[in-house]
């Protein structure tokens, strides 16, 4: 790509020198034997130049395509291996924006701006070599030429570099607010927001066109100023070169191919608001993609492979926070749950359920004490195979914008059709065999095509499919029906007796499904015991399924 470039630009500055050849022979001198040859010679630059032109962009659109493909490969990889934490505190349109908005700048400078910058500039420095031989009295008004334009581009990089970054940025925070109200429009609509919800994106895309604005504003002033140098030089070069002729101090041929040559420059250096605007943008962008390429997972796999899981799990004085100068969210965490174990776990909104069941799959790591799967510190195994040993099912399932059957065995792509059909029999989701394309019907982004009941049993089956060792079910059954709860209890009877199971709950009925409780309290589990011993003997944890059931009933 370079190569050819380069070739292009001193093909395009040897037909300057060409002319002047045929102007102070043939012409001036009426040596018309010559003029032939150098005629076919122009000729035949000017076909060299178009054919290395072809082949510049072709190299070009190849190389850049190929570029893009890897970054863009690379970002989504990265942002799937980094851990839970990094996407809690990351808007997803910041994300999205950096995968779309700031690929597709970085591929437009790489396929244009760079090659331009590179070249213009030898450009610049092979003509303004060539305009001194030729007359170096004219060459110099051209280097004088150059320098308010080198001072002013300077001065032009540091502001452009600050405004695109705050447009890139409101970029991102536009299109966080378009993806939150598409996903939010239920909620919007039931609550009559619609005109809150406007001005918060029309207050947003105000602050945004205002920056556009203004970087558009700042780059026509530096355009402009670029645009007037030249012409104002050349005016002043044709003044002095049309003296120096008529005094003989330099001929008719050169004249013509200084100014001709001078003309090349009018490209490189108008140009060069446009690239280096595009390089800012480039820049910005790069930064803002390497915010997420430098970012490295603090959950790394561990180098044990764990075989044939049994799923005895063990959590030995297990603490987590989520920062380090944040408080403890969990602290001296036991449990010891064998092979075959259900245990219910009960507490209070906020007490940390949900975090705890978090650790098993390591979605987060534990900041204290360990968890060990079979006796191996889950930290030392590698992450797929702990994590095709653990499924998960949560209380806000996750449907992803595919068909029934592929969000089905997302966790177990090789499931027979007779397992599929057993896992949706025990979540009690046979409905999606009477969708209008049976398992094959795509459910919408979100899934949002499906009541929330409906969702969650999918979950449910989903991982239930997976047939895994441990098998976490934060609050899976929140979303159900009473009827169709006890439906899915009972059927989930006979699959938790073969796994090793941890179920958040919150009613007594969901609670029965367990063969022990734990009653988790201000971060800590305070009591493990059958429901009855609990029931019986920790008021604490009478009044919590009482307040629970009240709710229910109410």
């Amino acid at each position: 790509m370079f190569s050819t470039a380069a070739l292009g630009v001193a093909v395009s500055l040897t037909v300057p020198l060409v002319t002047r050849a045929i102007i102070d022979g043939p012409v001036t001198r009426r040596e018309l034997d010559l003029l032939v040859p150098l005629a076919f010679l122009a000729l035949g630059l000017s076909i060299a130049e178009v054919l290395l032109v072809w082949v510049r962009r072709w190299a070009q659109s190849r190389t850049v395509s190929d570029l893009e493909a890897t970054l863009r490969h690379d970002l989504y990889v990265r942002l799937q291996s980094l851990p839970m934490e990094f996407h809690t505190r990351w808007q997803s349109g910041q994300l999205l924006s950096r995968v779309t908005t700031d690929l597709s700048t970085i591929r437009r400078f790489m396929g244009f701006g760079l090659l331009f910058l590179v070249m213009n500039i030898l450009q610049l420095v092979v003509v303004t070599f060539l305009l001194l031989r030729l007359y170096w009295p004219l060459g110099v008004v051209v280097l004088l030429a150059a320098v308010p334009i080198i001072v002013v581009s300077m001065r032009f990089e540091k502001k452009y570099l600050v405004i695109s970054r705050q447009v890139q940025d409101q970029q991102g925070d536009l299109a966080t607010l378009i993806e939150e109200s598409a996903l939010g429009f239920r909620v919007i609509k039931a609550f009559g927001r619609r005109q809150h919800v406007q001005q918060q994106f029309d207050d947003g895309a105000v602050t945004l066109y205002d920056s556009e604005v203004a970087k558009v504003r700042l780059a026509s002033r530096f355009w402009s100023f670029l645009g007037v140098i030249p012409n104002l030089t050349l005016v002043i070069v044709l003044l002095l070169g049309a003296l120096a002729v008529g005094r003989e101090a330099i001929t008719l041929g050169t004249l013509v191919a200084f100014i001709t040559l001078m003309l090349s420059l009018i490209w490189p250096v108008t140009s060069l608001g446009a690239i280096l605007a595009m390089a800012q943008e480039s820049m910005t962008a790069a930064d803002r993609i390497s915010e997420i390429l430098d970012t490295w997972s603090t959950i790394k796999s561990g180098p044990e492979e764990l075989e044939h899981p049994r799923g005895h799990l063990r959590f030995e004085n297990v603490s987590f926070r989520f920062s380090p100068d944040s408080p403890d969210i969990l602290h001296d965490v036991n449990l010891d749950l064998a092979p075959g174990t259900t245990l219910a776990l009960v507490g209070a909104t906020g007490s940390g359920k949900t975090t705890l069941t978090a650790l098993v799959p390591r979605l987060y790591d534990v900041t204290g004490g360990r968890i060990t799967l079979d006796g191996h510190d889950i930290r030392d195994l590698t992450l797929p195979s702990l994590r095709s040993a653990v499924a998960s099912a949560f209380d806000d399932p996750t449907l992803f914008s595919m068909s029934v059957r592929e969000n089905l065995t997302l966790g177990r792509p090789d499931a027979t059709e007779a397992e599929v059909q057993q896992a949706l029999q025990v979540a009690q989701a046979e409905f999606a065999n009477e969708l209008p394309w049976g398992l094959d019907t795509r459910v919408g982004e979100q899934g949002m095509s499906l009541s929330g009941g409906q969702r969650q049993r999918l979950a449910l089956a989903r991982a239930v499919l997976a047939k895994p060792a441990v098998l976490v079910l934060d609050d899976t059954l929140s979303a159900l029906d009473v009827h169709t709860e006890a439906l899915v209890e009972e059927a989930l009877r006979n699959v938790l007796s073969e796994t090793t199971g941890i179920v958040v709950a919150h009613r007594a009925s969901t609670v029965m499904l367990a063969d022990k409780v734990a009653l988790l309290q201000n971060g800590t589990v305070t009591h493990v015991g059958t429901h009855h011993e609990l029931l019986a003997d920790v008021p604490a944890y009478r009044l919590l399924l009482a307040a629970e059931d009240e709710e229910v009933h109410a």
